[in-house]
């Protein structure tokens, strides 16, 4: 039976979260996975407080089962945590900071409280944090990425640190058969990103997402290129901006190749932001300009997404491809 411990303690059917990616991640997609049985989290990164308590209240519309929040706390701005305590989301997921600040205000208010680590130290000073779940992210993954070792090295030694603390593992998740191999190495769920990016209601542009579906795990690059905005190391896929700074001998910041330039212009918040090269920011439906010089986040999964999809059928895919393979392990098929 793939529904774990954790899934009984939240309310949800199957054990994958979707991961929250910066703004890419909005109400339409979060719903939609949560609909369907799983969790979905909604992307915060950057938006006013205002922006982030309309989306929560929108995200609470089209749905009424569980779901989470993003927050990255070294990237926080006035008000966003605010506005996801005072509108009480059953999951508050942080990531890049320390949660002990945030957890008694948040079981107080009947919320749980996941983080994303990308060490054993780290998981370890969350569990005593009093942290609902941790979520164990690899350096497969792609967006910001807090950890430097795999994720199958990585998730069993959390595990075995934080015991009995549900663990999330994050990181080149796409298929059934990793949320096998993941729960085989004492996970309790999947946080899953790539694979809902390359989603219909992934608020992307389509080229964007098609990009995704060519793309294999060799064609991705962990890097700090993209670091105005928010210096951390990230993975991306390999762009024109890359192949031109690795050209150049891959220099520090200042002496890149046309640092500075406007590449582009984004719609947010009823503004019109313009886009410079090597920005963090990501480029979101509406974005003006040319996507080869943008930050395109990508995990090494992209070799497991061969297509663009409802976030639901990526749910019930996946959960297919988990019983399939557990099924093929058991004495009867093999007899």
């Amino acid at each position: 039976m793939l529904r774990t411990v954790l899934c009984h303690q939240l309310g949800i059917d199957h054990p994958i979260f979707s991961v929250g990616m910066g703004t890419c991640a909005g109400p339409e997609l979060a719903a939609a996975v949560s609909n369907a049985g799983a969790c979905g989290v909604l992307g915060t990164a950057g938006l006013p407080a205002k922006v982030v308590r309309q989306q929560i209240q929108t995200l609470s519309s089209l749905t009424n089962k569980p779901f989470g929040v993003n927050r990255i706390l070294d990237h926080a701005q006035d008000g966003q945590l605010e506005a996801c305590f005072e509108e009480r989301v059953p999951l508050l997921v942080l990531f890049w900071g320390h949660p002990k600040p945030y957890v008694q205000e948040a079981h107080d208010r009947g919320m749980r409280v996941f983080i994303q680590v990308g060490s054993v130290e780290e998981a370890k000073i969350a569990a005593e944090s009093g942290v609902d779940a941790i979520i164990a992210q690899g350096l497969e993954a792609g967006g910001h990425v807090k950890s430097t070792v795999s994720l199958s090295a990585l998730l069993p030694a959390i595990v075995e640190t934080v015991k009995p603390v549900p663990v999330i593992a994050s990181g080149g998740i796409a298929t059934g058969r990793g949320l096998v191999a993941a729960l085989s190495l004492g996970a309790q769920g999947i946080s899953v990103g790539t694979r809902f990016l390359a989603s219909e209601e992934a608020f992307i542009p389509r080229e964007y997402k098609e990009r995704i579906v060519r793309s294999r795990a060799e064609d991705t690059v962990y890097c700090q290129l993209f670091d105005i905005g928010w210096p951390a190391p990230h993975r991306v896929l390999r762009n024109q901006a890359v192949a031109e700074w690795e050209a150049a001998g891959r220099p520090p910041t200042g002496h890149r190749p046309g640092e500075g330039t406007v590449i582009g212009t984004l719609p947010r918040g009823g503004k019109t932001l313009d886009v410079v090269r090597y920005s963090a920011m990501v480029p979101a439906p509406g974005f003006v300009g040319d996507l080869e010089y943008t930050a395109l986040y990508c995990g090494e999964s992209c070799s497991l997404v061969n297509d663009i999809k409802p976030a639901a059928q990526i749910v019930r895919d996946i959960v297919r491809e988990a019983e399939q393979a557990i099924a093929k392990m058991s004495p009867e098929h093999s007899a």
